[in-house]
């Protein structure tokens, strides 16, 4: 695999990363602290293609690949992780799903507006009895013919208070359990539809995440996404990709870290000189600079498999498990290399561990993707 990038690659790169310094930094702290979701900031993402990336020009998308996508997304994950979950949901899970298993009408009504950032998708799955364990749908979409009468609970909704289009995994045959669930498209404006409170979260504070009500919603059969009873199987294909948009997301996060590390040990002085010219940083420097480069390796694989149309179930389980364990650690070294100043809100460090951790949950959370590597490597 030859991970050099392109000169399209290195043209995208610069765009995320001048967008994420000069417009998502200077407000990325007060955003934080107050909760605010950056609606404004994701229209311009939007109108320089960053919520469309990988769907097709015919449906007003950028047409890349996933690459492209995973650079993009690390540049903006440096400054603003909140911005980049936004910016992950909308093309991994709702853009990606609509356009690989949605009917030609499906694409043609929805995927315009979403891959423009012009409406804001948001994908269902979680429930209060079913997290890790996705087959336990408790929401029920009955089959009454023409449509579906939908009635249930969804929880830990990213984008769910600005989203305009909803991707709801629900229960229509229990005794067929898994292949029993269908996928259905919901609009926010259907009879029925109710927001639940917003959650007061540890990180990725300026992304909105949301409970759902659903109640006696009628959803038409034209809204289902593939065949009856394929709503399990298109969860879980959609989120083999989501996860090398997670994976991208805690790589960004790691990075930055890493970068205000070293900005930091330049110019903070202890014992008469630069803490750089001090062992004891140079090696926590040396550590996070080799994770970050692992893990970028492990996305780049991924990425490449799955531009490739290869088995890339278990690289992107990899990555996104890799990626988001060393988020975690570059963060917190980072915070250690600042010293008092890592631990106050203006230096940004604090909040890349606070925004780190969700990156080990959601998606699948790590427990989860290491039996999906295992699972890979042990079956028949």
């Amino acid at each position: 695999m030859n991970f050099q990038l392109t000169e399209e690659h290195l043209l995208i790169q610069g765009m995320a990363k001048d967008f994420a310094e000069t417009v998502l930094k200077p407000g990325v702290i007060e955003r934080d602290e107050k909760q605010v979701f950056p609606r404004e900031l994701i229209r311009q993402m939007g109108e320089l293609g960053f919520m469309g990336m990988m769907v097709s020009p015919e449906y007003g998308g950028g047409g890349m690949d996933t690459m492209s996508y995973v650079i993009a997304m690390t540049e903006i994950a440096k400054w603003d992780a909140s911005a980049a979950v936004i910016m992950s949901v909308n093309n991994s899970l709702v853009c990606w799903g609509l356009e690989t298993y949605g009917s030609e009408a499906q694409k043609q009504k929805y995927l315009p507006k979403l891959a423009t950032g012009e409406w804001i998708g948001s994908f269902c799955l979680s429930e209060p009895e079913a997290g890790s364990d996705a087959t336990q749908q408790k929401t029920t979409a009955v089959d009454m013919g023409d449509y579906y009468l939908l009635n249930g609970t969804k929880n830990w909704i990213t984008n769910a208070g600005h989203a305009d289009v909803y991707l709801v995994i629900a229960q229509t045959d229990v005794e067929k359990k898994h292949k029993g669930i269908n996928a259905l498209i919901v609009e926010r404006t259907m009879p029925g539809f109710e927001l639940g409170p917003k959650e007061n979260k540890l990180g990725i504070r300026g992304s909105d995440t949301h409970s759902l009500n659903f109640n006696d919603i009628k959803v038409p059969k034209e809204n289902r996404i593939g065949a009856d009873g394929f709503g399990f199987s298109f969860a879980m294909k959609t989120m083999n990709g989501g996860r090398i948009g997670i994976a991208s997301q805690a790589l960004g996060i790691a990075e930055g870290a890493l970068n205000l590390a070293v900005a930091y040990a330049k110019i903070r002085k202890a014992f008469g000189t630069e803490i750089r010219n001090h062992q004891a940083i140079q090696f926590k420097i040396a550590d996070m600079a080799m994770k970050v480069e692992g893990a970028k390796l492990l996305i780049y694989k991924a990425a490449c498999e799955k531009d490739n149309h290869g088995d890339y179930v278990a690289s992107a389980a990899m990555a996104k498990l890799y990626a988001s364990k060393i988020a975690m650690e570059c963060a917190s070294e980072s915070i250690q290399i600042h010293g008092g100043n890592g631990y106050v809100k203006d230096y940004h460090v604090e909040r890349f561990l606070r925004d780190a951790k969700i990156t080990e949950i959601y998606e699948g959370t790590s427990e989860i993707q290491r039996m999906v590597i295992s699972r890979a490597y042990l079956k028949d």
